[in-house]
């Protein structure tokens, strides 16, 4: 490991500093936005805390179940998805040999060896794997707090109830969709089989996409009323 780990130049280093950087600041910029300019993450919160006021008097209340599980299954499968990545990285990194094929075929910086950047990319998978693990049990408890919320919109407890599930549907929101940026994490880490440079160009194109999404979109300009 120290071998390998001195083969590693400063710009390589300055490159992995430059990953962590952008996939944590991205993160904080996405979740705690200037109020004057919500990102669709927090502009979605609010619109599932109307959901769960809506859900109170919608009867029958087939509609939101149907929304619940439509939202679990998208959790697993994003889950799925990823441990079959895993299962590939983890494969590549314990046999290095099966690089030697794509080294011959493609213009591979040879400084870093390359299981060394696979690691790279299978941290973020599994780090999306759990959060999308977490996200999918989140549901579940909130299809779960949905159905106790009484028939009766009478009843004084309903509507806490209701918000009760609305915080835990956003809160599995919230681990969704950090398991989504580190999926386009995982996609920008596989720029360093070109280089430090090739990691540090697609980290900015993986932010820069993240930013648009969230901030600039057509959808974001939607949600906000502005049709």
């Amino acid at each position: 490991m120290t071998t390998h780990l001195g083969v590693m130049s400063p710009l390589d280093w300055a490159a992995l500093a430059c990953v962590f950087v952008a996939w944590i600041g991205i993160g904080w910029v996405i979740e705690h936005p200037p109020a004057r300019w919500p990102s669709v993450s927090v502009i979605m919160s609010d619109y599932r805390r109307d959901w769960m006021r809506q859900f109170v008097t919608r009867q029958p209340r087939i509609f939101d179940a149907t929304v619940i599980d439509s939202l679990r299954q998208g959790t697993a499968f994003f889950a799925s998805t990823s441990m079959i990545a895993i299962g590939g990285g983890v494969a590549l990194i314990g046999n290095p040999d099966q690089w030697s094929g794509l080294s011959a075929d493609l213009p591979l910086d040879a400084g870093v060896p390359l299981e060394w950047k696979a690691i790279l990319v299978t941290f973020f998978l599994a780090n999306a794997l759990l959060k999308f693990v977490w996200a999918h049990r989140l549901f579940g408890y909130c299809s779960i707090l949905m159905a106790a919320v009484p028939n009766d919109h009478t009843d004084p407890t309903c509507f806490d109830r209701a918000a009760q599930a609305a915080e835990i549907n956003i809160t599995a929101a919230k681990s969704f969709n950090r398991g989504l940026r580190a999926i386009y994490f995982a996609l920008g880490s596989l720029g360093w089989l070109l280089g430090p440079w090739g990691l540090m160009a697609a980290t900015a194109v993986a932010s820069a996409v993240q930013i648009r999404r969230e901030f600039l979109s057509e959808s974001r300009r939607v949600m906000m009323g502005k049709l």
